[in-house]
């Protein structure tokens, strides 16, 4: 884009693609007293639907309708106050169709990890002394550590070894906030530019590079974006658009972060604006989703890092947080553009009934939301709680995650329901210790049930951590990422003789996984908790898997003639964890608190 510096600053997007289904584009103009400006455009079709001048003299909406537009540099002509100035503006031709675009799904498995805290490629990029934030300091767990876009490019393999198939990073946006000596916005979640992978992690065209290079190796992308609130450091914090372009300005009002209200048939109002309208922190202005004009900036946003960066999937931070109207609107917009493209939204809360009403056509709820995935908090809830429990005959233990399960009716869609038993946001799931007996447990459920598995990084190394000092804790670097590190856990070498136990085990599931449609297609059956012994099986096509937890701190064996319904004339079976042989003719005994995923 190429434009007159004095008159104008910038214009969002930075530039656009001809062929879109929708052919409108909010052009914002922003530049010392643009408001009162005149446009003009000369380009065959283009034609300019309105103008829309905010209560800042400093910014003006240009809305354009592009219909049967092609490809090329057009020219924006300006008027105000006298003056003549102009911009050239980009429209770029598109890669491919949207539809050509396929997101993630249920055959895939998500490694979620933070750029910042992966693996530093490049250290001339870990600060600059021209942003807020001119830190990177190691020794603090709050403050930036100098991961980047290319220490993640730098260990493809090491994903591929692994088994997974998609990565998911937390928000690579520029966060061009200050920090207070302890805490930065190292995480991502405090956009001050949209249109800009921050310095610190590399540049626009890296982003793109990576995403190449991930598809190159089979392996899909998922970006972070969010849309409730972005940082306060953003010019439009300074600059304000118009009064209504944040909920409760100058933080007014602060969240509850109960989402309830939300589902809620007999919510207050107040509770209601506490949860959609409220701060989500002091340092993240809430954006106003039903101010249509911040609606089209964020949809547009998002349209164009599919088309720019080739990203597969959306992961939506704080989804109920933000109108729902507005977000079920964007939703239908990147559907009818992108039919094959997958988001997930967060919804935290721990009830199945809640998250489900949240997919795409669920009967629950009178507004549809149009999200084809949503997380299920109500497993990693259960799991978490199971892992440190004996299952008993009723609630305890297995039978959480058997009672979470058995409500999957509730889904219009249970295997685009994503689950996951640890993120960046919670603890570990080994918390302070390194109990991997529980950990397979966990994962061999995660990675065999109807769902959309997530994993979370260096779970495979036994990483551990919790969040009772910061969450830093749960959220430190990986071993040999980093210039300096004494050990490098990216590698055999590295890791110790149980890190290599674990990873070798979790390794040898994901990648029985890959293309097993026995998990991806079939059906599932799960067995109440029987004497400890918690069953969940799935078919397909005459082929069988069942996942057998023992989920008890003792020695106890498995009744075949229980589940006779699956085994069937079936005498043996292969444990995918082990190699073993398995005889089903008789009762199988097993250790304390141990996994066995069985083919046949």
């Amino acid at each position: 884009m190429i434009m007159n510096a004095q008159s104008i600053k910038r214009i969002d997007p930075t530039d656009w693609y001809a062929g879109m289904k929708d052919s409108s584009l909010q052009l914002m103009v922003y530049g010392d007293g643009i408001k009162t400006a005149e446009v003009s455009i000369d380009y065959p079709g283009v034609k300019i639907d309105s103008l829309v001048r905010l209560d800042s003299p400093n910014y003006l909406l240009v809305y354009l309708n592009l219909d049967g537009v092609q490809p090329g540099e057009m020219k924006i002509n300006f008027r105000n106050k006298g003056k003549k100035f102009s911009s050239v503006y980009r429209l770029k031709q598109r890669e491919m169709a949207g539809d050509a675009r396929k997101g993630f799904d249920n055959t895939d498995v998500l490694y979620m990890l933070m750029p910042d805290r992966f693996a530093n490629g490049n250290p001339r990029n870990d600060a600059f002394k021209t942003m807020e934030d001119k830190d990177c300091n190691r020794n603090e767990p709050s403050l930036r550590h100098g991961g980047d876009i290319a220490g993640i490019r730098q260990h493809l393999d090491y994903f591929s070894e692994l088994g997974v198939t998609a990565l998911w990073f937390t928000p690579v946006l520029e966060n061009n906030g200050p920090n207070d000596g302890k805490h930065s916005t190292y995480h991502g979640y405090a956009t001050t530019d949209y249109y800009k992978v921050d310095p610190r992690f590399g540049t626009n065209d890296e982003y793109r590079e990576l995403t190449d290079a991930c598809h190159a190796k089979g392996m899909k992308v998922v970006m972070d974006m969010i849309f409730n609130h972005c940082g306060d450091y953003h010019p439009w914090s300074k600059d304000v658009p118009s009064k209504d372009w944040f909920n409760n300005p100058d933080y007014g009002l602060q969240t509850s972060y109960k989402l309830t209200p939300v589902m809620d048939p007999y919510a207050s109002k107040v509770d209601m604006a506490e949860t959609v309208d409220g701060w989500f922190v002091k340092s993240m202005p809430d954006l106003n989703q039903r101010n249509p004009h911040v609606m089209k900036y964020l949809i547009q946003n998002s349209v164009w890092w599919i088309e720019s960066a080739g990203i597969d999937g959306i992961r939506m931070d704080t989804y109920p947080y933000a109108d729902r109207e507005a977000m079920a609107q964007w939703m239908k917009v990147l559907d009818r553009e992108y039919p094959n493209f997958n988001t997930v939204g967060e919804t935290w809360v721990t009830e199945p009934a809640y998250t489900a009403a949240w997919q795409k056509d669920s009967k629950l709820s009178k507004t549809n939301s149009y999200l084809k995935t949503v997380m299920d908090f109500a497993f990693y809830d259960r799991i978490t709680m199971a892992k440190n429990e004996e299952t008993d005959e009723w609630w305890k233990g297995m039978n959480r995650v058997y009672n979470s399960l058995c409500y999957d009716y509730l889904y219009e869609s249970p295997k685009n329901v994503m689950a996951f038993i640890e993120n960046h946001d919670t603890d570990r799931f080994l918390g302070n210790g390194k109990d991997s007996t529980a950990l397979k447990q966990a994962l061999a459920l995660l990675l065999t049930m109807n769902r959309t598995p997530q994993l979370y990084y260096g779970t495979e190394i036994l990483m551990n951590g919790t969040k009772e000092i910061t969450d830093g804790n749960v959220r430190k670097d990986f071993p040999g990422g980093f210039p300096g590190d004494a050990t490098n856990k990216f590698t055999r070498s590295g890791r110790t003789a149980a890190e290599n136990a674990m990873f070798d085990w979790t390794s040898k599931l994901l990648h029985w996984r890959q293309g097993n449609k026995v998990i991806t297609e079939g059906t599932q059956t799960q067995f109440i908790p029987w004497k400890g012994i918690y069953v969940l099986a799935r078919q397909h096509n005459g082929k069988n898997v069942m996942t057998i937890i023992n989920g008890r701190k003792s020695d106890n064996k498995v009744d075949v003639k229980r589940y006779a319904e699956i085994i069937g004339a079936h005498t043996t079976a292969v444990d995918v964890t082990s190699g073993k042989t398995i005889d089903l003719t008789k009762n199988i005994p097993m250790t304390q608190r141990q996994t066995m995923v069985l083919e046949f």
